[in-house]
């Protein structure tokens, strides 16, 4: 039996995949969160074989869920199931830990398919991702973008900062001082060689990242 863990900030999702998983005789699921708080202090008295995990949940992003139970708890394995089809959401969730990456238009049969292989020991990627994955990695370390430099908290300031988000409002959210976050603005200005919020958002649109 594989013992799942779903986090998902939308509790309608969550019902939805429970009722889905709960069609396969080998998976149960044994607990769900909606944040990164509320998941970490269940995963610490539970034994659990996959956790599936929204990029976008409550407190801290996913990315630091995956980078905590990766170090915290590397008996796990870690399944990314979300609405985010960059690739370089996917490359991120990979390097924290994960060992799959599946979007929510996926079927049934393939979530239940890549946690039965993550059981196992495996991986699972989306096609689209992974032949995306390939054709990056591909190109050799010259040809990568500026924003592939960005530290996985540069890149969520980033993020933030391209959609609207005040230096107090991403602090705020972040559960960081303004002062940090202004440090992580200059440093991801820097990175990209670029001088201002109206640049960060023209290279956003240019490159089609996904985050406005």
């Amino acid at each position: 039996m594989i013992d799942v863990f779903l986090v998902d900030d939308h509790a309608l999702f969550r019902q939805g995949l429970k009722l889905v998983l709960g069609r396969s005789p080998d998976i149960r699921v044994i607990g769900e969160a909606s944040g990164y708080g509320e998941a970490v202090e269940q995963l610490r008295n539970r034994e659990v074989d996959v956790l599936v995990v929204d990029l976008s949940i409550r407190g801290r992003d996913g990315i630091d869920l995956i980078a905590y139970v990766a170090s915290a708890h590397p008996e796990v394995a870690i399944l990314v199931l979300t609405m985010h089809a960059e690739d370089e959401y996917a490359a991120r969730a990979l390097r924290a830990g994960a060992s799959g990456y599946l979007t929510k238009d996926s079927t049934g049969e393939h979530v239940v398919a890549a946690i039965t292989q993550l059981a196992a020991g495996g991986t699972y990627m989306c096609p689209r991702i992974a032949e995306s994955l390939a054709l990056r990695f591909g190109r050799g370390n010259g040809n990568e973008l500026p924003h592939t430099a960005l530290s996985d908290r540069e890149y969520k300031v980033f993020e933030m900062l391209v959609k609207g988000n005040s230096i107090t409002g991403i602090a705020r959210e972040l559960s960081l001082s303004s002062k940090t976050i202004s440090t992580h603005k200059m440093r991801l200005l820097r990175k990209m060689s670029m001088r201002s919020e109206t640049d960060l958002v023209r290279y956003a649109m240019e490159h089609r990242l996904g985050v406005l």
